[in-house]
């Protein structure tokens, strides 16, 4: 008998499990996919930032002669580039399976079905448990009438393992998946269209800084076709054939491409558990319907990460899988959804927290902001990463409500400002943090200044 089983051994499964069991609860954790780490660490987050890192380093020779640096006869080998991307992902399971060990989780290999609460079934076993957690993750949603066949019509999966840089990629969808992706196809050569149903690019992020991120990719070889509609993909000779509508007008275009990039976004893995006939609630979109505690409507069944409402981002998942096993070991777990970062690792880079301008104005909330480019940061201007800048949103009184960033390396700096939030500091007690100079840091800090009416740099 367990204490707790965790279905699914993604970033808030395998962490959840392993918090447990240092609360010294009896845990197993099942996976079926033969690999941990879930579509995170296997076909999404990590793979794609090995691959972003390594093609920035290939684009950036054609940028180095500016600092005095001659590079000749440089040339791709995409094999190895792949090999580095899978090296990087095998390392990571591997230590994971060392966490499971070193923590005495045990892992329970095969695909898991609910038979009724207080049990899983997986193969012809029928595991007992106390606790059952589901942390089955998501997977990329379909694009109705277009077929995914991973080898000509990709999701981020098939996109993340291509043998050759195609001339002309096609990008479905300018979320984080599409335009992470899309730049690295296009450092390594590829023609890459990004085509997006919404008149901007990057839903949900700060309108002005979404701007400033567009600009910055456009300069970089991301062309955007805003506001339509792919109706079909159709095979022809050795291309594709997209129909695309404009939003709105009676206007159809076709656009040709070698390669079609499907990145609308995301849905919960909740099929095949069972949970139909056990009772569990799940809503229209397929989440898992949970309260405080993480508990769903059946009593000992609780589901974190993705498979429920939220932010669907692997940190999050994480914190959820604490603060849920937390609570079944009498302990207080909590997540402050509020002051959940989210990073899109293009370059530049983008990063968010908390309020953006347009939901506070929706909202009727009064607030004053600050802003600082990087063109006038010191550090910015020496490495030659001078696109973007740092928005802070506060309440009159300085209170930090929301902070957005476009720039090199935001995804590091954001965490200053997702720190404040959470320890509910003004705009006064960061500007009044002495920031290293030269730092792109110092950016943070000017913002602050900025909506104090005291920019220095500005």
């Amino acid at each position: 008998m367990f204490d707790l089983i965790v279905i699914g051994a993604g970033p808030g499964g395998y962490v959840a499990a392993i918090r447990a069991a240092q609360l010294g609860l009896k845990v197993a954790c099942v996976e079926g996919r033969g690999s941990l780490g879930g579509t995170c660490l296997n076909v999404g987050c990590i793979p794609s930032k090995a691959l972003l890192t390594s093609s920035g380093k290939y684009a950036e020779l054609s940028h180095l002669a500016a600092h005095g640096v001659v590079v000749e006869g440089a040339s791709l080998d995409l094999g190895a580039m792949m090999a580095r991307k899978d090296k990087v992902v095998g390392d990571l399971t591997k230590g994971i399976a060392f966490l499971f060990k070193k923590n005495g989780v045990e892992l329970i290999e095969g695909w898991a079905t609910i038979p009724a609460a207080g049990q899983v079934k997986v193969g012809d076993t029928i595991h007992q448990t106390k606790n059952i957690l589901i942390a089955t993750g998501s997977e990329p949603t379909p694009l109705p009438g277009v077929e995914i066949d991973e080898a000509d019509v990709l999701s981020s999966t098939g996109a993340l393992a291509l043998d050759a840089v195609p001339e002309q990629l096609v990008v479905i969808g300018a979320g984080v998946i599409g335009l992470e992706l899309g730049q690295v196809w296009a450092r390594l050569g590829a023609k890459v269209t990004v085509i997006e149903y919404l008149d901007r690019i990057l839903p949900g992020i700060d309108g002005e800084i979404a701007k400033l991120a567009q600009r910055a990719l456009s300069k970089r070889g991301l062309k955007f076709q805003l506001g339509r509609a792919v109706k079909a993909v159709e095979a022809g000779g050795n291309s594709l054939s997209l129909t695309v509508e404009r939003v709105g007008k009676d206007t159809v275009d076709t656009i040709e491409a070698d390669k079609v990039l499907v990145a609308i976004g995301r849905r919960p893995v909740t099929r095949g558990l069972g949970l139909e006939a056990l009772g569990v609630a799940v809503n229209e979109r397929g989440f898992i319907a949970v309260d405080n505690s993480f508990q769903s409507s059946v009593p000992g069944i609780y589901a974190i990460g993705d498979c429920v409402p939220g932010p669907m981002l692997a940190h999050k998942a994480e914190e959820d899988g604490v603060a849920c096993v937390e609570g079944l070991a009498g302990l207080k777990g909590h997540v402050d959804y509020d002051k959940v970062p989210g990073v899109v690792y293009t370059d530049p880079e983008v990063a968010s927290v908390g309020a953006t301008e347009e939901a506070l104005k929706e909202a009727g909330i009064d607030y004053i902001s600050g802003k600082f480019a990087f063109m006038a940061n010191s550090r910015a201007r020496s490495t030659g990463e001078t696109d973007g800048a740092v928005k802070v949103l506060a309440s009159p009184d300085g209170v930090l409500l929301g902070a957005h960033i476009c720039g090199a390396h935001g995804g590091d700096l954001i965490a200053e400002l997702v720190l404040a939030m959470a320890k509910g500091a003004t705009l006064t007690d960061v500007a009044a943090s002495c920031h290293a100079h030269p730092s792109m840091a110092e950016a943070v800090k000017e913002a602050c200044l900025d909506a104090l009416g005291r920019a220095i740099h500005a």
